[in-house]
């Protein structure tokens, strides 16, 4: 196999001697409160963390340091990412898949769950399903099966996407989550247009990795961490991490996960674009009382907030898997995109059957309600893809974000995006309680150039005019 090309070997950045270390270094500090201030203090900033200074905050149990925690959480998010909420849902071509992974349903040993791949017939009639509820965003999702699902199907499937207009309907961004590949087959997904290219750790700990992986070609522990390094040699300058929390040991995952972070800031100039935080949960064949690790809502309430005020600049995602109540405190905790309306069935946008579905879902609210829910607690709906499609990526979106400047397109464009939203696909009552929403947002805007010239197109989006955005 075709490792990584850079020659960095996985057990180099996620190095399991360094994180025990850095386990037991923050058990020795954890109640060092003037070290732990010096810590608050640099996070405060806006400066990030470490994997060693977040593992010391995250072994503390003084409800102060915690209090100071989510403050610091609150006051970054805002910061960086203001009240805009991107949307996104979901679209699973097919569940064929090879792996032999213990807590996925789709494991290829599980003969309850029926097997199914979605035509191009049937994704273009998903994709209108979807645009017809209003997304402009999807993240794609298959297994893994060279045979069912080989890169030529991932990419006839992106192209269908992309081609499909359906009245005001285009998908104007498709995020892809497929296994690890080559650097080859990453460069052909950059070719088709990708956003994020996403992929999930699951656990950085090797021995848990290999005993949740017995089987298929993602039990190759090194083949799967080094995935990204290859993905940015193949052009995705946009990637996207995470790890299954409940695998494993909530302190380790955390520290590996920030480890991957800084190689890919150390190695390409730039870090993930999005990290998102998926917890362990009921699915066809699997019962989370089988994983002691699996996370309470207090726990994961604190990793949330800790990736926020460790990796100031990075997105970060929550899904459907959670409830309503804990996506609405993850909102003010760090979380920047949040899926709506989703289904995590192959083909479960035109077919209500289930029984293909990764995993349960929590929020069973329809898009309309989603945005409907952010704009009665202030936040503004976001379809806005204006970053992808204007070569705001990379190093070049990391370093508008660090210097606090890429508000000034992302504000604007997210009251664009909703602005068509309202108009395209919301009745009479969440249309006017957007307008009011839009109308104050746009008041608050420093007066210059940018306000006016976003209430002109306001104006023209309400005229039928479409693709306006900074």
């Amino acid at each position: 196999m075709e490792y990584n090309p850079t020659g960095t070997h996985a057990d180099e950045f996620i190095n399991h001697n360094e994180i025990l270390q850095t386990l037991a270094q923050a058990d020795r500090l954890a109640d060092d409160r003037a070290f732990i201030d010096s810590i608050l203090l640099k996070a405060s900033g806006g400066h990030g963390l470490d994997h060693r200074e977040a593992s010391v905050l995250l072994a503390s149990g003084n409800p102060d340091v915690w209090q100071r925690v989510f403050g610091i959480a609150r006051q970054l998010k805002h910061r960086f990412y203001g009240r805009r909420i991107v949307l996104f849902a979901p679209l699973y071509l097919s569940n064929y898949c090879v792996n032999g992974c213990l807590y996925c349903p789709y494991h290829a040993k599980n003969r309850h769950i029926p097997r199914k791949k979605l035509t191009q017939a049937e994704i273009r009639a998903e994709v209108i399903a979807l645009q017809d509820m209003g997304h402009k965003r999807l993240a794609v999702e298959l297994g893994e099966h060279p045979v069912e699902n080989p890169i030529d199907y991932v990419l006839e499937s992106l192209e269908t996407i992309y081609s499909t207009h359906h009245r005001n309907g285009s998908i104007r961004r498709a995020n892809v989550n497929i296994a690890a590949t080559t650097v080859d087959h990453y460069r052909m997904l950059h070719d088709a247009g990708i956003g994020t290219y996403i992929l999930f750790q699951e656990t950085y700990r090797r021995s848990e990795y290999e005993r949740l992986h017995p089987t298929g070609p993602k039990s190759d522990y090194d083949w799967h961490t080094e995935a990204m390094d290859r993905a940015m040699q193949g052009g995705i300058d946009d990637v996207g991490i995470g790890v299954l929390f409940g695998l494993n040991n909530y302190r380790y995952e955390l520290a590996g996960l920030l480890m991957h972070a800084e190689h890919l800031e150390a190695s390409f100039g730039v870090g993930p674009h999005t990290v998102s935080v998926p917890r362990i949960c009921p699915a066809d064949d699997i019962n989370t009382a089988d994983y002691p690790d699996a996370l309470s809502n207090e726990l994961f309430e604190r990793i949330v907030a800790l990736i926020r005020i460790s990796l100031p600049y990075t997105g970060m995602i929550i899904s459907t898997r959670e409830s309503a109540a804990m996506r609405a405190r993850l909102l003010e905790l760090g979380i920047s995109q949040i899926s709506g309306g989703s289904r995590t069935s192959v083909g479960g946008y035109t077919d209500s059957d289930e029984e293909t579905a990764q995993f349960d879902i929590s929020d069973r609210r329809t898009l309309a309600q989603v945005v409907d829910w952010l704009i009665d607690t202030d936040h503004i709906p976001s379809f806005c893809t204006a970053c992808y499609r204007h070569g705001r990526t990379g190093e070049k979106f990391m370093t508008e974000v660090k210097s606090h400047g890429i508000g000034s397109f992302c504000d604007p464009n997210a009251l664009l995006t909703l602005n068509e939203f309202l108009n395209d696909y919301a009745d009479d009552s969440l249309r006017l309680k957007g307008a009011r929403l839009i109308a104050r947002k746009l008041a608050d805007m420093p007066d210059g150039p940018m306000k006016e010239r976003t209430g002109q197109w306001l104006d023209k989006i309400n005229a039928g005019k479409r693709d306006l955005f900074f």
